[in-house]
């Protein structure tokens, strides 16, 4: 006999569980079902540990999507306000790290207990883990799921099983194979704030930086079609063996497309051509110094000797073509990557179901009545710095309270 309930949320990640709650709290008969033994191991592992949780400064600007405008209304309607409100009932420590991120004080296992609590008090039935083998629609409406622990019956499905990043932890391509089923149109995922890699024999002389952070401003604009995709972004960036990282970078890949390049300023603070082509008469040091007083001694030697200058020149003598060469080197240092780091060390995944399949104010599908989508696994994608997670808990809500 299959067990029958109003709704069934596949996923038990951050934007599921809230789902659930949600709808279960509303007096519905919820079922919530993960193919994983461990629960919500990305909420786990984010921010070393700590949950970064939400931003306060959470607006429709820090999201992309094919279809900027679908996020607007869930986030309007589930503010970071509304989820702090939510983490001071639980009495969980937090605070503000950078730029509006909010992290647990002690642990983010606090922000899973909180969401298990929130589901019991709605009664929420567990199936964990459980494997889908098929989704089923009926023709007098609902859906029968078929599953390696019998079949349960449902009048809706929320699907909250994300996207394709880090599939170490059990990411899966279910939400896209369940889009692909009802015929809904699909925005092709790629990996986002992920770090990026550059062809090995041109990042040669710069593998060895490896380890070196810095302050920088990096950038990136593209015109996809006739829509610009470009974004700047103020972080700091990492040397690594095989390319760049650190929240810098992990920003502007969830913007940079194949092909284009990335543009670099290593030291926003200062005009570098015009400082040394000004400093002529009073700078008396040498090149390799004066920049080494800008920026880390490795990176300095090897940005002169990539450019071909020698560090003992004294400026005095050199032409202003070599120093503005130099000022555009650091200030404006243009590469193209040949990639990323891939899905096993992007943070999220850019792309998924198509919004326009979708109503903006319920997550529900158009054409599907009783079908809904949900946090990662739907184009909406976040910056870095608690963005995603604030998608999930709004989006989650959205389709919870929708599900009368």
């Amino acid at each position: 006999m299959a067990k029958q309930f109003d709704v069934a949320v596949i996923g038990a990640g951050a934007a599921g569980m809230m789902c659930a709650a949600v709808a279960a709290q509303q007096g519905k008969r919820v079922v919530l079902i993960d193919h994983a033994a461990k629960l919500a191991e990305k909420i786990r592992i984010s921010g070393g540990g700590r949950c970064n949780f939400t931003n306060i400064n959470a607006t429709p600007q820090n999201f992309l999507s094919e279809n900027p405008h679908f996020c607007k209304s869930a986030l309007s309607r589930y503010t970071p306000q509304d989820f702090l409100a939510l983490v001071k009932k639980y009495r969980i420590g937090y605070h503000e790290k950078h730029k509006g991120q909010q992290f647990c004080n002690e642990s983010a296992e606090q922000i899973i207990d909180m969401l298990k609590d929130e589901c019991a008090a709605g009664g929420v039935h567990w199936r964990m883990p459980c494997k889908i083998d098929n989704v089923v629609q009926q023709e007098d409406g609902g859906f029968v799921l078929q599953t390696d622990s019998g079949d349960i019956e449902t009048a809706s499905i929320v699907i909250a099983t994300g996207g394709l990043s880090i599939p170490k932890i059990g990411a899966t391509d279910f939400a896209y194979r369940i889009a692909k089923q009802f015929d809904l149109m699909m925005v092709e995922p790629r990996p986002a704030l992920v770090p990026l890699t550059f062809d090995p024999a041109s990042w040669a002389p710069f593998a060895e930086l490896s380890g070196i952070a810095l302050e920088v401003d990096v950038e990136t604009g593209s015109l996809k079609g006739r829509k610009a995709t470009g974004a700047r972004f103020r972080e700091d960036l990492l040397f690594t063996h095989r390319g760049l990282s650190g929240p810098a970078i992990l920003q502007i890949s969830s913007y940079w497309l194949p092909g284009e390049p990335i543009v670099v300023n290593l030291l926003p603070e200062v005009d570098v051509a015009q400082t040394l082509i000004e400093g002529k008469g009073t700078l008396k040091k040498q090149l390799g110094n004066i920049v080494a007083q800008w920026l880390p001694q490795r990176l300095a030697d090897c940005l002169l000797a990539v450019n071909g200058l020698a560090p003992d020149a004294r400026i005095a003598d050199m032409p202003d073509a070599l120093l503005r060469k130099l000022g555009q080197a650091i200030n404006a240092w243009s590469i193209v990557p040949n990639g990323s780091e891939g899905y096993r060390k992007a943070e999220v995944t850019r792309g998924g179901i198509d919004t326009r399949e979708l109503s903006q104010q319920t997550m529900m599908a158009n054409k599907v009545p009783g079908l809904y989508f949900i946090g990662e696994s739907v184009d909406v994608t976040g910056w870095l710095g608690g963005y995603n997670f604030q998608w999930a808990w709004a989006s989650g809500v959205a389709a919870g309270i929708a599900l009368q």
